[in-house]
């Protein structure tokens, strides 16, 4: 006889994964200092699969320029941070503010 399983007890629960205020104040400081330098123009906050993602945009229609994600790290409570580049990991931080340090401006020599 045959037996009836119902995908839904056997698929992973993956608990959702959400920026907080504290964050979304980090990342959108960045973003608005960045096009106020003319430098970015469009942003995207996405959820996928257990993971926050906050995309810049030079142009609307083209592909994100860096991402910043935030996906549990495995085996623990803990979160961890990444700043992506196209498929190039840039930096990776157990907090939000040890990765956003890729932005940073270096200083310039003025003759």
């Amino acid at each position: 006889m045959s037996r009836l399983y119902y995908l839904e007890e056997h698929r992973r629960r993956i608990a959702p994964t959400f920026f907080d205020r504290r964050e979304l104040n980090l990342l959108l400081s960045l973003y608005s200092r960045r096009v106020m330098n003319g430098e970015w123009r469009d942003y995207a906050i996405d959820q996928k699969d257990g993971m926050a993602m906050f995309s810049v945009f030079r142009h609307s229609h083209d592909r994100p320029l860096y991402s910043i994600t935030k996906k549990p790290a495995r085996g623990s409570r803990e979160v961890e941070y990444a700043v992506f580049c196209g498929r190039e990991r840039l930096a990776r931080a157990k907090s939000l503010s040890e990765a956003l340090a890729v932005f940073q401006e270096r200083l310039k020599l003025v003759t």
